[in-house]
């Protein structure tokens, strides 16, 4: 089998790396990738995942036997369903589907309609009436951009000074363009927050284990919101009993309203949760992998891939259990100086071989570009050094010993990515 991997950060990396694993794959191409993709695979770079037209002339060309689409903008420009169109299996929902992710607005209205918990919300289309009803309901408060925003678009108001500055930066400024016409505006849930992943054809739920994503820039969950700055798996105050919530009050009853709506779903559905006091609440949904959870998940991961995603696809996925690996892992990212604002490019990145050589290490490369026997940084997250290890503190120790011997010019990562779970260990 032929498979064609859309994207080109960590995500792609680990999903690329997985996949090769899988002895039914002869082999994988990916676009438009990144340096450390070509080293495994064939990649495309002048294909850009948000080039429709473009991917899908390279999976007939290449006679592909399934696409794994990596990131959310081309599935809410309606990849899966152009590729559907020309019979090609594609793993990733369709634009209609994806609008649980690309709408916050369409997203928090079906979970009201569905009755999957979430926090209470408002919706607005003038920053007048939204700086107006924050006034009247107080702060600490939640305030989202509508559309999609790179995983940026969220903010948490402690004062009503910042709330009005995420109002004007959202709806006035237009930091975000047009995902900026409508904002939502939720009530703030205080608790542990929690990544919850499945595959899903239909009506068959496969879940994944529960991960924990580092949002913030900063140690200690300060900072602006990132795309992701580490994550670790599974996450220890995690329940057989809090998962049985997790899947009949959320996966199950998106699935039941997606049916009601005559909307068809294969592909990843993630949950952003908040966990208060035992009761999982829904933050946000994703229709695509974890960037990076699915770097620490790949590494964990003892069951093949790809018959997964294929069977997804093609509708013929049955209810199965994954197969984990003992013990856990865990990616910390290493960024250009200035990311999630304006940062440079093309710095040389040392110290890569040495990390690799670390037992138990495997470095995901996000933003690298690959020239004359050298890499150079391309991108505002760089790397996802990922490590295993037979228990989370192990994994730490593992993990960091690999990120100390990677260095470029005004490289920055979090020295914390795990702590939340250890402090449930100790």
């Amino acid at each position: 089998m032929k498979v064609l991997v859309v994207g080109g950060g960590g995500r792609e990396h680990a999903l690329v790396w997985a996949l090769k694993r899988s002895k039914d794959v002869k082999e994988v191409l990916c676009a438009p990738g990144n340096g450390g993709i070509s080293r495994i695979a064939k990649i495309f770079p002048d294909i850009k995942s948000e080039d429709i037209s473009g991917i899908k002339e390279l999976a007939k060309k290449e006679k592909v036997d399934l696409v794994v689409v990596g990131p959310e903008n081309p599935l809410a420009l309606g990849i899966a369903d152009e590729l559907e169109k020309e019979k090609i299996p594609v793993f990733g929902p369709s634009k209609e589907a994806s609008l649980l992710e690309s709408s916050k607005v369409f997203s928090k209205t079906f979970m009201k309609k569905y009755d999957i918990p979430t926090a209470d919300f408002r919706v607005f289309d003038d920053p007048v009436s939204a700086i107006k009803f924050v006034e009247e309901k107080g702060t600490p408060i939640v305030i989202k951009a509508d559309g999609l925003a790179q995983g940026k678009g969220v903010y948490v108001a402690h004062t009503l000074e910042s709330a009005g500055e995420a109002i004007s930066e959202i709806m006035v400024k237009k930091k975000f363009g047009s995902s900026g016409n409508r904002i939502v505006i939720e009530e703030y849930l205080e608790g542990e927050e929690l990544s919850y992943i499945a595959i899903i054809s239909d009506e068959v739920i496969i879940p994944l284990l529960a991960s924990q994503d580092h949002k913030r820039l900063n140690d200690n969950d300060t900072g602006p919101n990132t795309g992701g700055m580490g994550a670790y798996a599974p996450v220890p105050f995690v329940s057989e009993k809090l998962e049985k919530k997790i899947i009949n009050k959320i996966f199950k009853r998106v699935l039941k309203g997606l049916k009601k709506e005559g909307i068809k779903y294969r592909g990843v559905l993630y949950a952003g949760l908040m966990i208060v006091r035992d009761e999982p609440f829904v933050l946000e949904f994703n229709v695509r992998f974890g960037d990076p959870e699915t770097q620490p998940l790949m590494l964990l991961m003892k069951s093949e891939l790809f018959p997964i995603l294929y069977n997804s696809a093609t509708g013929n996925l049955r209810e199965e259990k994954i197969e984990w690996k003992e013990g856990s892992s865990m990616c910390v990212v290493m960024a250009s100086q200035g990311y999630p604002g304006e940062y440079k490019k093309g710095l040389e990145i040392n110290g890569l071989e040495e990390a690799e050589k670390e037992e138990d290490i495997v470095v995901f490369h996000a933003g690298t570009e690959f020239k004359n026997g050298k890499f150079y940084t391309a991108g505002g997250r760089v790397l996802g050094v990922t490590g295993t290890g037979k228990d989370l503190k192990e994994t730490y120790e593992k993990t960091y010993s690999a990120v100390k011997k990677i260095t470029w010019e005004g490289f920055h990562y979090r020295k914390d990515i795990g702590m939340r779970g250890l402090k449930f260990l100790s």
